[in-house]
């Protein structure tokens, strides 16, 4: 499990990278003039593929992968201490939702299986987080160029001294709180449309269910997307880099004032996306070429 959760981290850093510098609001590239399912004229800010070239052309390919060290730690960190947690309080001891049970039954083991789940992800969130902190930290130095946090240890040192303890925990909060919300709001929602929604008689029900929690997570996961978006520029903001600083971002005294300045910006959602981006300028006026 450690060697399959640092090979997705690192197929999928690209992604993140390019992420976290949208998320900063660092926008290199110009927009462009493109039409949308209407035939109206839109502004498009470039999607992944093309920013991740541009990262490519100012850094080369190895660009794609900074901060990759830090968060392949993270990463394993975060398995081993679920599979640790897990150990400690095995699965065998709890009890599983059967399609035997009555109502109150299943929903009182879901409410069980859940709370275990809970435990596990804010335990393992907080171990990890300090590798996610220098992992965010060493990335948005694409903004300003910055060689402030080169290494690992480097980045230990630097954090302690200027911010101690607490300086590895910025974001975090945040950051629990959407996985606690995500985790309870998908399988409680999974298990009353498994319950209400679904009919026993329906041949291809248990396909069904089997597919809900899947679908409740992605649907789920957009609404918590701010949660994640606020932990990450927390995570960054006020730590002596360009991307945490004016104009990217006002230094923030807490995440409800960063929650509060993005809601007024309408930006809790910036980054969610990364391949139709639409620019907030309209571009009715812009001729097409």
């Amino acid at each position: 499990f450690v060697l399959l959760g640092a090979g997705l981290a690192a197929a999928s850093h690209p992604l993140l990278y390019v992420k976290l510098l949208v998320q900063v609001g660092h926008e290199p590239l110009p927009p462009t003039i493109g039409r949308n399912v209407l035939g109206r004229k839109v502004l498009y800010l470039p999607g992944f593929f093309t920013y991740a070239r541009h990262i490519v052309e100012v850094d080369g390919k190895r660009g794609l992968f900074r901060g990759l060290t830090p968060r392949l730690i993270s990463s394993t960190l975060s398995t081993i201490t679920r599979g640790s947690v897990k150990k400690a309080f095995p699965l065998e001891d709890m009890e599983h939702v059967s399609n035997k049970d009555d109502v109150k039954t299943s929903l009182r083991k879901v409410v069980r299986e859940t709370s275990h789940e809970m435990m596990m992800q804010c335990v393992s969130r907080v171990v990890s987080h300090p590798l996610h902190v220098i992992s965010m930290r060493c990335m948005v130095q694409f903004v300003g160029r910055e060689v402030k946090y080169s290494g690992v240890f480097r980045a230990v040192g630097r954090i302690f001294k200027e911010e101690g303890i607490l300086g590895f925990f910025v974001g975090l909060v945040p950051h629990i709180l959407g996985d606690v919300i995500f985790l309870w709001c998908c399988n409680l929602l999974a298990h009353f449309i498994n319950t209400y929604a679904v009919d026993d008689n329906f041949s291809q029900a248990s396909v069904i269910r089997s597919y809900t929690k899947f679908v409740m997570g992605i649907a789920v996961s957009m609404l918590t997307y701010p949660f994640l978006l606020v932990g990450d520029l927390m995570a960054v903001n006020n730590c002596g880099l360009r991307a945490g600083l004016p104009p990217y971002a006002p230094v923030f005294a807490s995440w409800i004032h960063c929650w509060r300045y993005l809601s007024a910006q309408g930006q809790l959602f910036r980054g969610s996306s990364l391949l139709f981006r639409r620019a907030s300028i309209p571009a009715a006026s812009f001729p097409m070429d």
